[in-house]
């Protein structure tokens, strides 16, 4: 009777953590436009550095 009601405790626990930790991650995440501009700009510093050398 105990194990029933731990089970279900622990599976309740469970959602609970992989719930918290996807929604965790979506609102961490970074942009795609703030990705894409950082890119943009890393490219551009690399090749400036590239045709001074």
């Amino acid at each position: 009777m105990v194990a029933k009601y731990w089970k279900k405790v622990c599976f309740i626990i469970l959602i609970i953590a992989c719930l918290f930790n996807v929604v965790s991650k979506l609102v961490q995440k970074t942009s795609l436009l703030s990705e894409l501009q950082s890119s943009v700009q890393f490219i551009s510093n690399h090749k400036i550095e590239n045709e001074n050398n």
